[in-house]
């Protein structure tokens, strides 16, 4: 029995070593999955086929290219970056598949920019459990701001429920009186937008919801227009809002859309809707990150120099924007944490914060606040053109004004390359 239990004590300490060493990679690079002398590997999943991959698509190749402008420069600390980019066709339990294979098959270093409120949302505790860094959602769901509970999950994008509330001050500035309803997803994408809008709004006078397997928004669109809607803000991804926009005009529907950022790039609805693209006409958004046809933006003119040289000319829209802003704030991160890199030391990094990029409005990282940006500018499509108007504007998720924000916006160094903050 002695002999017994000395074995198991001994088996014990070593399995309790094996976990510490394998699992978080908190002590030193050495030992940090991921990531070698000359290596960080990270992956994503994406939605490069299925019912948002229009657009959407086109987001990681950006920030694998903006990587590949890094690596040619000689990487992070020496280290290059390797994306590797799985499609999971915006599909939940393909999401769990490939974010598995991911950190478990291929022990990536970190979950970069997964894309989806849907499929996201179903790997948190995996990633959480396996203790690996979940930065920069592709997604405004507050879901993403837990610290408490998930305190290696960072968001990007600015959270649904203010950039609702930012969309509906407009709305209520310029359409007072009339009659508001809303289309949006079947889930916390659709549910947080509505909860920012009618904060701003009240209660709205009809609403539709949507699923992605189902492309066919006829229904909602009839039901809207027997409401007598004359303003519908839209909670869609790319496709939807140009299902949205071409079933309205066949049905002789024509209130004036107000469409969350999400889906709302013109290149992307344009491409949708073909020769009916001038439905676009009139459509009001908003957006934080500067617009693809800004060709005197200094982040523009980087990014389209990164587009042609390393993503092949790919057309260049606010999805390619979208994923090198994101591929920026990565490096700038991985700069932060230093060259002995860990995952611990990552999420100390994001959560430091003074990060400067090419968004219009702040960074909020803290350890209280894991959402990303905090506001948003208003757009307007005219004359077959996407163009700012107003101010910037910032919320939070309460109760709290919305409110211009005035600081001057970031220029990118010199050489394209950040350094830590």
């Amino acid at each position: 029995m002695r002999r017994f239990l000395t074995t198991l004590t001994v088996l014990t300490l070593a399995a309790a070593t094996t976990a510490c060493s394998d699992g978080g990679g908190g002590g030193s690079s050495g030992n940090t999955p991921g990531v070698t002398d000359t290596e960080i590997l990270v992956g994503t999943h994406m939605p490069l086929t299925g019912p948002a991959a229009a657009g959407y698509s086109k987001i990681a190749p950006a920030t694998k290219a903006y990587f590949d402008f890094v690596n040619a420069a000689g990487g992070v600390h020496g280290r290059k970056i390797t994306y590797k980019i799985m499609d999971d066709t915006y599909n939940p339990a393909t999401t769990q598949q490939v974010v598995r294979e991911l950190v478990l098959q291929d022990k990536v270093f970190a979950i970069l920019n997964g894309l989806g409120t849907p499929t996201h949302t179903g790997v948190l505790d995996f990633l959480k459990t396996n203790r690996v860094p979940d930065l920069f959602v592709a997604s405004g769901s507050r879901s993403w701001n837990q610290p408490d509970k998930y305190p290696g999950t960072f968001g990007f994008n600015v959270d649904y429920t203010v950039e609702g509330k930012i969309l509906a001050s407009h709305v209520k500035q310029t359409q007072a009186g009339k009659k508001v309803c809303f289309l949006g997803q079947d889930d916390d994408f659709g549910r947080d937008s509505l909860a920012g809008i009618e904060k701003v709004l009240g209660p709205v006078a009809a609403k539709q919801s949507y699923v992605t397997s189902n492309p066919n928004v006829g229904p909602q669109m009839g039901a809207l227009k027997q409401a007598g809607c004359q303003v519908v803000m839209l909670a869609t991804v790319p496709g939807f809002t140009a299902l949205s926009l071409g079933t309205a005009a066949k049905i002789g529907f024509k209130p004036q859309f107000v469409v969350t950022q999400v889906g709302a790039d013109l290149t992307t609805l344009s491409k949708q809707l073909g020769a009916a693209a001038p439905l676009t006409e009139g459509l009001i958004s908003d957006n934080y990150l500067p617009l693809s046809n800004d060709d005197a933006n200094p982040w523009i003119q980087l990014f389209k120099k990164v587009n042609t040289q390393y993503n092949g000319g790919a057309e260049f829209d606010n999805n390619i924007v979208y994923g090198m802003a994101v591929a920026y704030l990565f490096v700038q991160s991985l700069q932060a944490a230093g060259k002995d890199l860990t995952r611990d030391g990552i999420v100390a990094a994001v959560e430091k914060g003074g990060f400067q990029g090419p968004g219009l409005a702040p960074l909020r990282f803290s350890a209280d606040n894991h959402s990303g940006y905090g506001g948003m500018q208003l757009s307007r499509v005219q004359g077959g053109k996407q163009t700012y108007f107003g101010t910037v504007l910032e919320t939070d998720d309460g109760d709290g004004p919305v409110q211009p924000y005035t600081a001057a916006p970031a220029v990118p160094p010199q050489n394209g390359i950040p350094a830590a903050p």
